[in-house]
């Protein structure tokens, strides 16, 4: 489980028959904190490689992007490859299973006002009439 801010916009590909993977960079940070001699540790930020399959791929496609805060669930998976002068890579990534998305939406009409419903304005009558 990690939940952090996504470093770059995400890359989703498509390959055979609709289907998508996304790749995406997520940064997570400790908090610095002050030891009780008075050492000042400072904050730290890992990078983790995030991949997402299928549908959820499609959803980060949509839906996610740099800066976002999200939470993510997953497996570890290692992988190796050789580059394009010979020398053997290491890879971890995430695999991940399931995702929320954190960061809140943003309006997309910002010029109309907001007019209370009137369900809600009756439901708010009735609330000012309990005796309690």
């Amino acid at each position: 489980m990690l939940i952090g801010n996504v470093g770059i916009e995400p890359d989703v590909r498509y390959y055979e028959a609709d289907q998508a993977v996304a790749q995406v960079r997520l940064a997570t940070t400790e908090r610095g904190y002050t030891l009780p001699n008075g050492t000042q540790v400072p904050d730290r930020t890992d990078w983790h490689n995030l991949v997402f399959y299928r549908g959820l791929a499609k959803i980060v496609e949509k839906y996610v992007h740099r800066g976002d805060k999200i939470y993510v669930e997953g497996r570890l998976r290692y992988r190796s490859y050789d580059d394009q002068k010979g020398q053997r890579r290491y890879v971890t990534e995430i695999n991940v299973e399931n995702m929320e998305l954190l960061s809140p939406k943003v309006a997309t009409d910002s010029t109309a006002p907001s007019q209370p419903s009137q369900s809600s304005q009756s439901a708010s009558d009735n609330l000012d009439k309990l005796p309690f």
